[in-house]
C-alpha cells in the first residue's frame, strides 16, 4: 500500500513537472515573444516538441502546413484552458483531459506517435490517391472501398483527390474515437479501484457524459462509412448541395439535427461561405506542393539566384496555406462542435 501511495505521489509530482515545463514563464511569457528570434514556432514546449520532430523527419510540405495548423488550434486551446484553471473552473479535469486527447489525435493523424513509421506521410499531396499501400487507411474495410473506387473508372482525377480526402477525414474518425474509448476505460477503472461510495454519484455523470459523446461519434463513424460506401459504388451525387466532402458531411449532419427550417437555411448559407474557404485552401495547398517541387528542381540544377527566387516564394507560400488552414480548421470546429451540441441536446429530450 505504501509503495502504491508513493507511485502516485511520484505521478503527481512529475505531472505537475511536466504541466510547469509546458506552461514555463520563459516559454510562454507573453510579452516576451522569442519565436522569432529564437526560432521557437509556439508558446508551448510540447508543440514546439512535436513540431521540430515533424521537421526533423521532413514530413511532406503540405502535412507539415497541416500539422502547424493543428498546433495552432491546440496551443489556442490551452492556453484558454490555462486561465480557465487559474480562475478556479475545470476542478474534475474534464477540459483538460479533452485536451490530452486532442493532443493524441494531431500525434497518431501524422504518424508522430511512435507507433507507425512518419516515412509513409512524406508523399506528393497532388497524388496521393496513387498509393498502393494496401493498408493506407487501416482498415480492411476502408482499403476495399478505395481500392474499388480507384478501379472503377467512375471518378475523375480531382474526384478521386476530393474522395481521397474523404477517406482520410474517416480514418481520423475513427483514430479520435478510438483514443475517446480507451480514455473512459481508463477513467472508468480509475473510479472503481480509487473513489469512495459516497464520491461515486458525484462523479457518475462524467462517465455518463463521456459514454454519450462515444455514442455520438460511434454514431457518425457509421453514417460517415454508409456515405463513402456509397459514393465508392455510385459516384459523387450531381445534384448535391455541396461538392466538397467535409462540408457535405456537415450538410448531413445538420439535416439530421433538431433545427427549424429558418435555422437549417442559415446554417446552410453558413456552409457555402466555409465551403468557399476549403476550396481556398486546398487550392493553396496545391500551389504549395507545386512549388516544392520546382524548388527540388532548381536546387537540383544549382541555379543560386532562383533558388533565392523560389525558395522566398514557397516560404510565403508555406505560411499562407498555414494561415488559411488554421482558419478552416477553426471554422471546422467550431461547426462541428455546434452540430454536436445541438444532437446531445436532442438525444436528451
Amino acid at each position: 500500500m505504501k509503495a502504491f501511495v508513493l507511485i502516485l505521489v511520484l505521478g503527481s509530482y512529475l505531472n505537475f513537472g511536466v504541466l510547469g515545463s509546458k506552461y514555463s514563464r520563459t516559454v510562454n511569457d507573453p510579452k516576451k515573444d522569442t519565436r522569432d528570434d529564437a526560432g521557437v514556432e509556439f508558446s508551448i514546449a510540447k508543440l514546439n516538441k512535436v513540431w521540430e520532430k515533424a521537421i526533423r523527419l521532413q514530413l511532406a510540405p503540405v502535412k507539415q502546413a497541416e500539422l502547424h495548423s493543428d498546433l495552432k488550434i491546440q496551443e489556442k486551446d490551452e492556453l484558454h484552458w490555462k486561465k480557465l484553471k487559474a480562475e478556479g473552473m475545470d476542478e474534475e479535469g474534464e477540459k483538460e483531459a479533452k485536451l490530452r486527447r486532442n493532443f493524441n489525435v494531431i500525434l497518431a493523424r501524422y504518424g508522430l506517435d511512435g507507433k507507425k513509421d512518419t516515412r509513409n506521410l512524406e508523399s506528393n499531396f497532388l497524388k496521393d490517391h496513387d498509393n498502393t499501400d494496401t493498408n493506407m487507411f487501416d482498415d480492411p474495410r476502408l482499403d476495399k472501398l478505395w481500392s474499388k473506387a480507384k478501379t472503377s473508372g467512375k471518378f475523375s482525377e480531382e474526384e478521386l483527390q476530393n474522395l481521397n480526402r474523404e477517406f482520410q477525414h474517416h480514418k481520423d474518425k475513427v483514430q479520435e474515437y478510438n483514443i475517446v474509448m480507451e480514455t473512459v476505460s481508463r477513467t472508468e477503472d480509475v473510479f472503481k479501484n480509487e473513489i469512495s461510495p459516497s464520491e461515486m454519484e458525484i462523479k457518475e455523470h462524467v462517465l455518463h457524459e463521456k459514454h454519450a459523446e462515444l455514442k455520438e461519434k460511434l454514431r457518425n463513424i457509421n453514417q460517415g462509412f454508409e456515405r463513402l460506401r456509397k459514393i465508392s459504388h455510385h459516384g459523387f451525387d450531381v445534384d448535391s448541395e455541396f461538392k466538397e466532402p467535409r462540408v457535405a458531411e456537415l450538410w448531413d449532419m445538420a439535416k439530421e439535427g433538431n433545427f427549424t427550417d429558418d435555422e437549417l437555411e442559415s446554417f446552410k448559407e453558413e456552409l457555402r461561405h466555409f465551403e468557399t474557404k476549403v476550396e481556398k485552401h486546398k487550392h493553396y495547398q496545391e500551389q504549395l506542393e507545386l512549388s516544392h517541387q520546382k524548388l527540388k528542381h532548381v536546387e537540383a540544377l544549382g541555379d543560386k539566384e532562383h533558388m533565392v527566387r523560389n525558395k522566398e516564394k514557397y516560404t510565403k507560400l508555406a505560411e499562407k496555406t498555414r494561415e488559411m488552414g488554421y482558419k478552416m480548421k477553426k471554422h471546422m470546429q467550431d461547426l462541428t462542435s455546434r452540430l454536436a451540441r445541438e444532437a446531445l441536446q436532442h438525444n436528451e429530450l
